[in-house]
């Protein structure tokens, strides 16, 4: 069996080849185009997401930030330091020493006066 090809049907046929070559390529261009246009949605829906939580987390912090300062502001108010209680409760004591003396030498004085 012999084949016999003009140069017109080589040439066709090369034209064939190169042209199912060039629909391959295309139809293999075309599918990525479409994943990566598909990826770059889903990217942009997970960036979307992301912002959406980065200004919960935002505002979520600013309210945490306002809470601390209000607490720092409240602090002093209801918070006694050590050294301070103590010398409070000394001065306080100390008074009461002196009431304390004061009212054991009251019957004393009280006796002497009736004495005279």
């Amino acid at each position: 069996m012999v084949i016999e090809m003009t140069l017109a049907n080589v040439i066709t046929v090369a034209a064939l080849f190169i042209a199912s070559l060039w629909a391959l390529v295309k139809v293999i261009s075309g599918q990525q185009e479409r994943r990566l246009s598909d990826r770059f949605d889903e990217l942009g829906r997970s960036m979307q997401t992301i912002v959406k939580a980065q200004e919960n987390n935002a505002s979520a912090t600013q309210e945490l930030e306002r809470e601390l300062m209000k607490w720092k502001a409240d602090l002093p108010l209801q918070y006694v330091r050590r050294d301070d209680y103590i010398r409070n409760q000394t001065v306080i004591e100390a008074k009461l020493d002196a009431m304390a003396s004061m009212l054991g030498t009251a019957p004393k004085r009280g006796n002497q006066n009736h004495a005279d």
